[in-house]
């Protein structure tokens, strides 16, 4: 009897162990230790997650409201999070998964999208004309350079527009990074 209780309840903890998870990170308890990047290598990774840009960044605008003045085509409604390390810099996948869209997409100018399952999905925008290594269809792992920063779409100078969805909608990508151990700036 006292091993189908512990029984249920472990099977009660692994299924839900991301209600409790994502709360206890969010609230300040410590995410794992992240993988630290040298100059000239890959993305910091943290399991099976990393930053789209390896090295140090600027951050440009945030999630949410961020009127950008005396531009009539931004959104002041930001959906994303921009990165700026400088024009041709190389963009990486956050995560594996499968290449959704490779080229011109809406504002966002040249653009990777990438489907890693269970209704998330990682844009990239404002990427150089010519710059992508991507095609659609191809499996991506973490780290996969997409392509390089630039200014394309409806953009304001060179940067990466990166952008967390779930379930096609836009999440702010900062607690979702640190969640996984990679705070964003």
């Amino acid at each position: 009897m006292v091993a189908f209780f512990v029984t249920v309840l472990l099977v009660v903890l692994v299924a839900f162990s991301p209600l409790i998870v994502v709360p206890l990170a969010l609230a300040g308890f410590p995410a794992p230790a992240a993988q630290s990047a040298l100059p000239g290598s890959p993305p910091v990774t943290s399991g099976q997650w990393g930053y789209p840009l390896a090295g140090d960044y600027r951050k440009g605008r945030g999630f949410g409201h961020n009127p950008v003045s005396g531009c009539s085509y931004c959104s002041t409604e930001h959906k994303g999070y921009d990165m700026v390390q400088g024009c041709g810099s190389t963009v990486f996948a956050a995560g594996a998964g499968v290449v959704i869209t490779a080229g011109s997409y809406f504002g966002w100018g040249n653009t990777v999208r990438v489907d890693h399952g269970d209704g998330v999905e990682t844009l990239y925008g404002h990427m150089q004309w010519d710059s992508l290594r991507v095609a659609v269809g191809q499996h991506v792992d973490v780290g996969a350079p997409l392509g390089a920063e630039g200014s394309t779409g409806h953009s304001t100078g060179c940067h990466l527009h990166y952008e967390v969805r779930r379930h096609g909608v836009a999440i702010d990508p900062q607690p979702f990074m640190a969640v996984l151990g990679l705070p964003l700036k």
